[in-house]
C-alpha cells in the first residue's frame, strides 16, 4: 500500500479517490459515497433538479435546518464524503473543515463565498466545485430591495396584518410617496445599478457613494456622486449595495445613523454586518428611521432576537437571490459537480492548483 500521508496534497487527494471509488463511482465494497446537501431552508432542493443520477451512485442526505453551532455540524457532518453548500449561510471555517476526516470534494453555490475557507480545502487537496449563474436572476436580490423600499414606504406589513386580523386602516402608518425624494444607492455595482434604475423609474433624485465609486460610473448610471456623510443625510432612503469585507464591515456607524433624516428608511440585501446592528435597533426603537432587511449579523436570525419585535422594520429572512430561476440553475450544477468529482473529473474547480502535480 502506498503511504498516502508522504504523497503531496493534491497527489494524496486523487490516490485516495482511487481507493474509496470503483469504476462506478460508488465507494468500494457495498457503501456508496455520502454526500451532504447543506441549507435547503426553504425546501426546495429536491424539486428544483432531478437527483436521480446521483442518488443512484450516492446516499444524498438533505439539510433543512441550521446547524447549532460549529460543534453540531461537526457531529452530523463527520461521516459525509462530499458537501455541497450554500453559499454564505453555514460557515466553513478551517476549524470545521478540519475537523471532517472524510471530506474529500467540498461544492458551493456562487462564484463566492465569504463563509467558506478555501484555502484551507486547498491544502488538504479537496477541490472547491462552484456554480455559475446568468440570466434575469441576477437581478433578484435587487427587486427584492425594490420590494423591502415601497413595503416600507407605504406600510404594506403592517396593512397586511390588520386585513387578515380584522380591521382596516386604523394602526396602518402615514406612507410617503417616493416620488420626487431622495434614494441613496450605497455601492453602486450590478445590484446597485438595478436599484439606481428601479428608483429613477419612480421619479426619484439618486445619489450614490462608496470607497471606490467614479464619477463616471455615475455619469453611466444617470446618478449623482456625492460623499458618505451627504448621501446619509440628504437621502430619504438608503439602500445598501455592498460586499462585506473587512473594509465595508460596521462602515455604517452611529454617527452615520445619526446622520439620518427622521423617517429616512435603511435598506439592507446585502449583508447584516455592513451595519452597525445595535447602532440601527437604537434609532429603530426611537422611531427616528425604518429598517428594511433581508440580512443579518446572525443568521437564522435568533428567535428572541429584538429586530423580531422591533416596530418600525420590514423583515425578510434573507431571501434575496432565492428565486425559482435562482434555485433551477444552481441545483442542477451542485449535482453535475458532484457527479463529475465522482467521475474522477471535477468541473467549475475555484482552487485548481489541487489538480495539478
Amino acid at each position: 500500500m502506498i503511504a498516502t500521508a508522504r504523497l503531496a496534497p493534491a497527489r494524496r487527494q486523487r490516490h485516495l479517490a482511487r481507493q474509496a471509488h470503483n469504476g462506478n463511482g460508488t465507494m468500494s465494497g457495498t457503501n456508496k459515497s455520502k454526500i451532504a446537501v447543506l441549507d435547503d431552508w426553504q425546501g426546495v432542493a429536491r424539486g428544483s433538479a432531478d437527483w436521480s443520477a446521483l442518488d443512484a451512485r450516492a446516499d444524498v442526505t438533505i439539510f433543512q435546518e441550521a446547524f447549532a453551532d460549529e460543534d453540531d455540524a461537526v457531529a452530523k457532518l463527520a461521516d459525509f464524503d462530499i458537501v455541497l453548500s450554500m453559499r454564505e449561510r453555514t460557515p466553513l471555517p478551517a476549524s470545521l473543515i478540519n475537523r471532517l476526516p472524510k471530506l474529500r470534494m467540498m461544492g458551493m453555490t456562487g462564484a463566492r463565498n465569504a463563509s467558506l475557507d478555501t484555502p484551507a480545502c486547498t491544502a488538504r487537496g479537496i477541490p472547491v466545485c462552484a456554480t455559475s449563474g446568468g440570466g434575469y436572476a441576477d437581478s433578484a436580490t435587487a427587486e427584492l430591495a425594490l420590494g423591502l423600499l415601497i413595503a416600507a414606504a407605504r406600510g404594506i406589513p403592517r396593512g397586511d396584518a390588520n386585513m387578515r386580523g380584522g380591521t382596516f386602516q386604523m394602526g396602518v402608518p402615514v406612507g410617503i410617496g417616493l416620488a420626487g425624494k431622495t434614494m441613496g444607492i450605497m455601492g453602486l455595482g450590478r445590484l446597485g445599478g438595478y436599484m439606481a434604475t428601479y428608483a429613477k423609474a419612480l421619479r426619484m433624485n439618486v445619489i450614490a457613494w462608496s470607497q471606490n465609486l467614479t464619477a463616471e460610473r455615475c455619469a453611466e448610471m444617470g446618478v449623482t456622486l456625492v460623499t458618505k456623510d451627504e448621501l446619509m443625510s440628504q437621502s430619504d432612503a438608503i439602500s445598501v449595495h455592498l460586499v462585506l469585507s473587512p473594509r465595508s464591515r460596521g462602515l455604517i456607524g452611529a454617527a452615520d445613523i445619526a446622520r439620518m433624516k427622521p423617517g429616512a428608511i435603511l435598506i439592507n440585501t446585502s449583508r447584516g454586518p455592513i451595519i452597525d446592528e445595535g447602532a440601527m435597533l437604537a434609532a429603530v426603537n426611537a422611531g427616528k428611521i425604518v429598517a428594511a432587511l433581508d440580512v443579518y449579523d446572525r443568521e437564522p436570525l435568533p428567535v428572541g432576537h429584538p429586530l423580531r419585535t422591533a416596530k418600525n422594520t420590514v423583515l425578510m429572512p434573507h431571501m434575496g437571490y432565492g428565486v425559482q430561476e435562482t434555485w433551477d440553475g444552481f441545483y442542477p450544477q451542485m449535482i453535475e459537480n458532484a457527479l463529475g468529482f465522482l467521475d474522477g473529473k471535477p468541473v467549475r474547480v475555484t482552487n485548481p492548483e489541487v489538480l495539478k502535480g
